[in-house]
């Protein structure tokens, strides 16, 4: 890795985000998935998400061949989960529990969320070794759980102070 892109990974590391798991069917009716920072909400007019996949992934395989891909926010409880997704695990799938959801009936996670969110492949933009997939959101739903996130290079939660409300 050249000193800039090091440069660049620990600058990014220091910005911390929230951790999704992005799903996706394969053609062949397999559920694929990976764990992805690289989430972003680009409009909500109309409601617009976008993810950054690497372009060898068989989720970003399967979400093409969908047409789709589902964004399951992780909660700060679910380390475990974003840490399989992350690996080179073959079948991660088995080591949880998932159900189809949605109109596409992309793999959701049943015990490791707090939002969920199916998204229709509106445009893919290929930027060096990634896609920036952007999909309009065809559903969506949210638990107010406290997310997992990622910074640092390590995974932390984020505990609410529910008396200190700032309102602008």
């Amino acid at each position: 890795m050249s000193a800039l892109a090091e440069a660049c990974r620990a600058f990014m590391s220091a910005y911390p985000t929230g951790v999704a798991v992005i799903t996706a069917m394969s053609s062949d009716g397999e559920p694929c998935g990976l764990t992805c920072s690289s989430l972003i909400s680009v409009t909500l007019t109309p409601p617009t998400l976008l993810v950054s996949m690497n372009v060898h992934s068989r989720t970003l395989a399967a979400t093409l061949d969908a047409g789709g891909f589902g964004v399951n926010l992780l909660p700060a409880r679910s380390r475990a989960a974003a840490v399989l997704f992350s690996s080179l695990t073959a079948d991660r799938f088995s080591a949880i529990r998932w159900s189809p959801a949605g109109p596409m009936r992309l793999p959701r996670l049943e015990q490791d969320l707090h939002g969920w969110a199916e998204c229709a492949v509106e445009q893919v933009v290929t930027v060096g070794d990634h896609a920036l997939v952007i999909g309009r959101v065809v559903e969506i739903a949210s638990d107010p759980e406290s997310p997992l996130l990622y910074g640092f290079r390590e995974y932390a939660t984020w505990h609410r102070d529910e008396e200190r409300t700032v309102r602008a």
